[in-house]
């Protein structure tokens, strides 16, 4: 079937086309997840374009996990937030961030209070208290006679995964993990720096502190209270 011809300016491709109408429909609740989309024929009918083109763009909502192909039943909207949505983001931002160290120091910051106000709002106090033994875990591995590297920073890294799951939302969860992702090296760099000065001690605190924010559900100027909390060039910011 011929493709409709574009407008050269500002017209997205064939493929392009394809993908936003089907994404629409599925943001219109046309097609619900875990319902089967209709055949290459019809959506070919329905978007005005190839069978080839159509396939071009099921196979990229497919590796964004927007899409599943059961064979030989046919194609079906995804029922569940999948990694392969937040990837393709995540390469993104990877290869246009630049050296904006500031950028990402404002985005994690962003995350984490928007995490601790969740949570804050959420969770019991039960729930709360469960953040006990990861903070252990990581007092253990900070006040050690030598404190292990990369021991300190999984424990740092376990107590704020425990932290996400408490707020019970699991795409908050997500790009929160992605922006974790993100400023690894700025973490990783400032656990380091923080044991070659013996000062473990204050990271540990510094995580005690986000939990007794937590425990008493203190939300005044959480974010400045948050960003006490970091370390730059052994330095807290404020």
């Amino acid at each position: 079937m011929p493709e409709k011809k574009a407008n050269k300016s500002s017209v997205p491709s064939a493929v392009q086309q394809t993908i936003n109408y089907l994404t629409g429909a599925i943001m219109r609740r046309e097609y619900t997840p875990g319902s089967k989309i209709p055949t290459e024929n019809d959506l070919a009918d329905l978007v005005g374009v190839s069978r080839n083109t159509v396939r071009e763009a099921v196979k990229i909502l497919v590796f964004m996990g927007v899409l599943e192909i059961r064979r030989p039943e046919g194609t079906f909207v995804c029922s569940g937030f999948s990694n392969s949505l937040i990837d393709p983001m995540l390469y993104g931002i990877i290869l246009n961030q630049g050296d904006s160290y500031d950028g990402l120091m404002e985005l994690r910051e962003m995350m984490e209070v928007g995490v601790m106000r969740i949570v804050m709002a959420k969770a019991s106090d039960e729930e709360i208290e469960k953040l006990r033994e990861p903070l252990a875990r990581l007092k253990e591995a900070c006040m050690a006679d030598k404190p292990d590297l990369d021991t300190v920073f999984c424990a740092d890294d376990r107590f704020h995964e425990e932290l996400n799951d408490l707020g019970g939302n699991e795409m908050v969860n997500k790009i929160s993990n992605m922006v974790r992702t993100l400023t690894h090296a700025m973490r990783y760099e400032s656990v380091e720096h923080m044991l070659k000065n013996d000062r473990a001690d204050e990271l540990y605190y510094a995580h005690e502190r986000i939990f007794t924010m937590l425990k008493n559900r203190d939300t005044e100027d959480l974010n400045h209270k948050v960003r006490s909390t970091y370390f730059v060039n052994g330095q807290a910011l404020s």
